[in-house]
């Protein structure tokens, strides 16, 4: 009980907003969901998401937040606090647990691909792919994978920056973070995005997103949106739970929660907006090109335009930001519940995590040059890198999702979650509790089933 309160608080509403929009806005949001959109049916696939954002993704946030800011702690100790409060048997706390081990483990994956972004802020800075043929392009991603020490640097860069703003806490690090860097983050889509309309073929672009085919918008589509609505908002891993414990009291849940849905899919397709463009003004580019979208086809597209080299840059500012906002909530968690232990001062707490996640992390450099071959048993025959995303992708993130909603929805006192989400006679209340009670944990675990079908 004495530990509730002691991290400080968001300075206000919108600073949990940015926070928390940040956390939510990741790598993926750049190219994953706007290709999504693109292949499944444009406008059509984004209503369908839009269904599951309401059905899935705020309902199980709205849950996740609330139990943040009725424990005011850590994930793990504000799971102890609401279990013990529910007379619940003590294994729920595993909920908490849970999502500070998946925060880890995907920061040790997700700062490698950081750091290919950061190699190439500096890649175009210096303009060294300006008028570069595009199979040197290809090449040049292909030798950074290849290369274990440049890996290594990049990795190790960006996670220090991670651990530097965590260390200085919720308001000089965290708050400051997010007033800083959303703000950075949306100028820079919407530079970009005026760069497409006058140096790419941008009618393509928005055809491409918007087009409301519903003849492309499969079964398959609809599992998609399902999936996206669910891993887009940071769900069951502990970051959005500690985000809810430093929320101002006053501040309505509800709405919050619903601006940074939306403040997500703005951010996602607005990234459409402005990579599109590029790639159709460049016929042999693909869409679908992954992760090589990024650091392959719009590298190329980039050295053959003009500005190409400053607006190059602006663009890998912009995924080192996204992934900059989203890597410091995986070790929040953490962070929070050492500091409640007694042990740990928050600096120190800050990088041994991190230091952790970072060892981790050499695996995963590992798994693109002297590791790639390595796929014993007990990494389910895949590489290090493909290990952890699949752990906490497919299985830790879902099941905390799943579990956070059944807690809320099926043994927290109806009067406390009411009261927690100021909705006291409000008439939307029984119909979130519905959802959250029967609807989101049978999407959540649809999801999960038939995702862990596919994979196998």
């Amino acid at each position: 009980m004495d530990q509730r309160g002691i991290h400080g608080e968001w300075a206000s509403r919108w600073i949990f907003i940015l926070a928390a929009t940040g956390s939510a806005v990741g790598l993926g949001n750049i190219w994953k969901f706007p290709y999504m959109t693109g292949e499944n049916g444009g406008g059509a696939f984004v209503l369908v998401y839009l269904i599951c954002i309401a059905l899935i993704g705020i309902p199980v946030m709205m849950a996740e937040v609330l139990i943040g800011r009725r424990g005011r702690m850590s994930p793990i100790n504000s799971m102890r606090y609401v279990t013990k409060e529910a007379g619940l048997p003590r294994g729920w706390i595993g909920i908490g647990w849970m999502g500070v081990v998946a925060g880890l483990m995907i920061m040790a994956f997700y700062s490698v691909v950081a750091g290919w972004a950061l190699r190439y802020v500096w890649t175009t800075g210096t303009g060294s792919l300006t008028g570069m043929e595009a199979a040197a392009i290809g090449e040049q991603f292909s030798a950074l994978l290849a290369d274990p020490k440049q890996l290594f640097l990049w990795h190790s860069v960006f996670a220090l920056m991670t651990a530097t703003v965590v260390a200085l806490g919720v308001e000089r690090g965290l708050g400051s973070a997010a007033k800083l860097m959303m703000p950075l983050l949306f100028a820079s889509l919407i530079i970009l995005v005026i760069y497409g309309m006058f140096h790419g073929d941008f009618a393509s672009g928005f055809h491409f997103l918007f087009d409301f085919e519903v003849k492309r918008l499969t079964w398959d589509s609809v599992l998609k949106a399902l999936g996206h609505a669910f891993f887009t908002l940071s769900l069951g891993m502990g970051a959005i739970m500690a985000y809810g414990a430093y929320m101002p009291a006053n501040a309505s849940i509800g709405k919050t929660i619903i601006t940074v849905g939306i403040l997500d899919t703005v951010v996602a397709l607005t990234a459409g907006l402005a990579i599109f463009p590029l790639v159709f003004a460049n016929p042999p580019l693909q869409p679908s090109a992954g992760p090589g979208l990024l650091f392959v086809s719009l590298p190329i597209a980039f050295s053959s335009m003009p500005f190409g080299d400053i607006f190059g840059t602006i663009f890998f500012v912009l995924i080192t930001l996204a992934a900059w906002t989203s890597s410091v909530s995986l070790i929040e968690p953490g962070v929070a519940w050492m500091v409640e232990s007694k042990k740990f001062r928050r600096a120190p707490a800050t990088f041994l995590l991190t230091g952790i996640s970072w060892l981790l992390g050499i695996t995963c450099v590992l798994s693109f040059n002297a590791l790639a071959e390595f796929k014993p048993w007990f990494l389910l025959f895949k590489t290090p890198f493909d290990f952890l995303d699949f752990m906490t992708s497919q299985l830790m993130l879902p099941l905390g999702g799943l579990f956070i909603a059944v807690f809320v929805g099926w043994f927290m006192n109806k009067q406390i979650v009411e009261r927690e989400l100021n909705a006291e006679g409000h008439a939307l209340f029984d119909a979130w509790h519905f959802v959250v009670k029967f609807i989101s944990p049978v999407l959540v675990g649809l999801v999960m089933v038939l995702t862990l079908i596919d994979s196998f």
